[in-house]
């Protein structure tokens, strides 16, 4: 699959299957702008990509949670590009604790934050570069905890809330930019692991979530595929 001359932003490419997107996108050709809330860690990434010596990248600072650090790297991308490709929502603090008092109020307001208002407020600045391209995809990280009726995971409630949340955004804009032309993509994955053996009895890999997602950015433009639901791996006795 080549991605040569694609522009490509993806958020919370600091560190574990954000960097692994990151850098799959920059394997295929791809500029890839990398942004973390860690500056220094979107610069590890960015040298991982030039060590690759295929793609390009840049680093930049987006921290979801803060509506002021949203604009300004939406800026900065328009700063960069007259326009942008594919615009990946992969950034969102995981809040475990099964409890609803487990946690502090300021993880509640950071976790909803940054991944429900953080996710909007990203698209609503990013969208005049993503209507400036010629095959515009918005990908979205969501997680199984935004699906009606999931309870397996260990997370949070908050973090089930800004799911849900994240998951409502993406059905409307699926609906109301098709005319345009722009493909919504949502993934839905369980809690899945970094690495592992990518076997049907086995957990579900980021590199296996990673390929879905090059997968259906790659597909001929009249092919919307507007979300990808996985099984998990059923325990003994269920």
């Amino acid at each position: 699959m080549n991605f040569d001359g694609l522009r490509v932003a993806v958020t919370g490419a600091g560190r574990d299957s954000g960097r692994l997107l990151a850098m799959a996108f920059a394997e295929r050709g791809a500029h890839v702008f990398v942004s973390a809330r860690d500056g220094a860690a979107a610069e590890r990434t960015v040298e991982r990509i030039r060590q690759s010596g295929r793609g390009s990248a840049e680093a930049l600072v987006c921290d979801l949670a803060s509506p002021d650090s949203v604009r300004g790297f939406a800026a900065a991308l328009a700063d960069r590009t007259d326009h942008l490709d594919v615009l990946v929502n992969n950034g969102a603090g995981y809040l475990p604790g099964e409890d609803l008092g487990d946690v502090e109020d300021d993880d509640i307001i950071a976790t909803i934050g940054g991944a429900a208002t953080g996710t909007v407020l990203l698209t609503k600045h990013v969208l005049p570069l993503l209507r400036a391209s010629a095959r515009p995809d918005v990908v979205n990280m969501i997680s199984a905890c935004g699906e009606v009726g999931h309870h397996r995971s260990n997370a949070h409630p908050a973090f089930y809330a800004a799911k849900h949340a994240q998951a409502g955004f993406a059905e409307i804009m699926s609906h109301r930019l098709r005319a345009e032309g722009i493909r919504v993509i949502s993934l839905f994955p369980p809690d899945f692991v970094q690495h592992g053996p990518r076997e049907a009895n086995g957990d579900l890999t980021a590199q296996s979530v990673v390929d879905c997602v090059l997968f259906a950015v790659g597909q001929p433009r009249d092919c919307f595929i507007r979300e990808f639901r996985f099984e998990q791996v059923v325990a003994p006795g269920l």
